[in-house]
């Protein structure tokens, strides 16, 4: 495999990426490629049901037995109806969500994003980053968001 990386570092960088690359037989790492669209698929439909779903939605794209760990070192929930009911406070907000940055790994996905959640009378911005995992069918098994009180942004008024 070619990489048209110049330069000391980037023939460096280049001899890396073909070395881990050379550990997956061709077919596995398009497989592996192909899996990762659809993790960065599931990403964007989370964000989106986020933003302007239910959430029944939401908890739609989690597997049955997954769990949620929000913040992290919160309580998690277990399964697919305790999901739901964490969901269910954004039920009666307005919100909206923007992808900051996403990095895919396998079975893995790690992105920073803001939501902005208006109450009516505040708006709650926050910039967490979630880290999920999925099974075959690309549906959430795990997502664990980090992010403190500290975190929050609140202003009075829309």
């Amino acid at each position: 495999m070619d990489f048209p990386l110049g330069g000391r570092a980037g023939g460096r960088i280049g001899r890396i990426v073909a070395t881990v690359t050379s550990q997956f037989p061709p077919d596995t790492l398009e497989s592996s490629m192909a899996y990762e669209d659809d993790v960065r698929a599931a990403v964007a439909t989370y964000l989106d049901a986020v933003a302007s779903g239910t959430s029944a939605d939401i908890a739609a794209l989690y597997a049955d037995d997954a769990t949620l760990e929000d913040p992290v070192g919160s309580e998690p929930k277990v399964g697919r109806d305790a999901i739901e009911k964490f969901y269910s406070a954004l039920d009666a907000v307005t919100r909206r969500t923007e992808l900051l940055a996403v990095k895919v790994a396998g079975t893995t996905a790690a992105f920073h994003f803001r939501v902005v959640t208006e109450t009516g009378d505040q708006t709650i911005t926050v910039e967490p980053i979630d880290v999920m995992t999925f099974d075959e069918q690309a549906r959430i098994t795990s997502m664990r968001a980090v992010w403190s009180p500290a975190d929050l942004t609140v202003t009075d008024g829309k």
